[in-house]
């Protein structure tokens, strides 16, 4: 997947109210970009960061930068949550996901559930496979943790995806790191035990996790190489 092209180069000021950060420039002047990521970007929001944001020239938008990704060890890590859907789509699409091949059809944001869930991604024909994709930046060591702060949400989405199970459909909760220094995922279950407890339940439910790292550079975000989810 492309990202905007050019980037603007800066350093992270501060990011604040989880949708605003401050970007110093490097022609001295400091800028308010959107912050698209909800989580608590624990490893991604220190001071100082380099960091690049796109620029749209929409006249409507409040803010015309949006943060994209953050230098962490000198490595790019993508932060817009936005992103993982395309990219998991796009990475299924062009075969580089082995695990979810053979469907004729792809639709985004289908309504499901019990609990009123919208899938991200669910393949068809033949049968159904229900795929729920979950951004993840937080890296302790080498392990990829997801997730970086309580989600009673993504709580949800593990109920969700055990009733499809349980109807007779395929489901899988897809886990897209965008982080160079993981070797494998497991659950924070120092940050949401909860989470971590449901999405155990959830694999001995027949519920299939998959992770996919990605390779970021300033032009381009790819899906490059699954990683092993440990329990």
């Amino acid at each position: 997947m492309k990202l905007p092209q050019p980037l603007t180069p800066g350093r992270l000021l501060q990011r604040y109210k989880r949708f605003l950060a401050d970007v110093a420039l490097a022609d001295g002047s400091v800028v308010t970009a959107h912050c698209p990521n909800s989580g608590s970007m624990l490893g991604c929001a220190a001071p100082g960061s380099p960091v690049l944001l796109s620029r749209s020239d929409n006249p409507a938008r409040k803010l015309a930068h949006t943060w994209e990704l953050v230098q962490v060890d000198g490595s790019w890590v993508g932060i817009n949550t936005g992103l993982p859907n395309r990219l998991a789509r796009e990475g299924i699409e062009q075969g580089v996901v082995t695990e979810l091949q053979g469907y004729g059809r792809i639709r985004q944001e289908v309504c499901y559930g019990a609990e009123r869930s919208r899938i991200d991604l669910l393949l068809e024909e033949p049968g159904s496979c229900y795929v729920e994709v979950k951004n993840v930046t937080l890296v302790e060591g080498d392990v990829a943790r997801f997730p970086d702060a309580v989600t009673t949400r993504g709580q949800k989405h593990l109920r969700e995806l055990m009733a499809m199970v349980r109807d007779g459909a395929r489901a899988v909760n897809f886990f897209v790191v965008q982080h160079a220094a993981a070797r494998s995922v497991s659950p924070a279950d120092a940050i949401d035990p909860a989470y971590g407890g449901l999405l155990r339940q959830a694999a001995a439910a027949g519920v299939e996790l998959v992770a996919y790292q990605a390779t970021i550079t300033p032009e381009e975000i790819v899906l490059s190489r699954r990683l092993p989810v440990l329990l």
